[in-house]
């Protein structure tokens, strides 16, 4: 017998990633565009894809549930978002730049991957099979794009580290000529 208690609450998780996934639709294609990196651009245009699959996996299992997804607004991931659009307002350039939409990045993976973590579980306790699968391949997803910002930070932030003196000399140029 199923607790509709947990029932409730997974619908109610699930619904938080809805809301979430549907930001980052929104916010991938800004990330993307201020990438300087061609690996990291390529990154958010190959996720972006990958995250209108999350949405679908999601429309699915509501589907199933005989559930709207819409409703709730997940304000994890909008101030996520908020997070990583400040950081693109920086006047910081190159792989100085590039480091920052990675930290930023990340951070919405890992609310990710604890967020589908959890979701998984409610799953499998529930005896929802088809959904923790489909949530599962989700999940995996999640962690290999954090995997492959990790890949892509390493090198990254090695430039950023070069870049940084350049561009306080550029600073303090700019400074003196005032």
């Amino acid at each position: 017998m199923r607790n509709e208690g947990l029932q409730q609450l997974y619908i109610d998780e699930l619904k938080d990633l809805y809301s979430a996934e549907t930001q980052l639709v929104k916010a991938l294609p800004k990330m993307a565009k201020a990438a300087t990196s061609p690996e990291l651009k390529q990154g958010f245009e190959d996720h972006l894809e990958q995250t209108r699959g999350h949405v679908e996996r999601l429309e699915e299992i509501f589907d199933s549930l005989d559930q709207n997804p819409k409703g709730k607004k997940c304000a994890g991931m909008e101030g996520l978002v908020k997070e990583g659009s400040e950081m693109l307002e920086q006047s910081f350039t190159g792989a100085v730049m590039d480091a920052g939409i990675i930290s930023a990045a990340q951070r919405v993976e890992h609310y990710e991957i604890a967020a589908y973590g959890t979701v998984c579980e409610f799953a499998r306790i529930l005896g929802h099979s088809d959904q923790e699968s489909l949530l599962q391949q989700t999940l995996q997803e999640e962690k290999e794009t954090d995997e492959k910002l990790t890949e892509i930070a390493k090198q990254t932030n090695q430039q950023a580290n070069e870049q940084e003196p350049e561009e306080r000399a550029l600073r303090r140029g700019s400074r003196r000529a005032a």
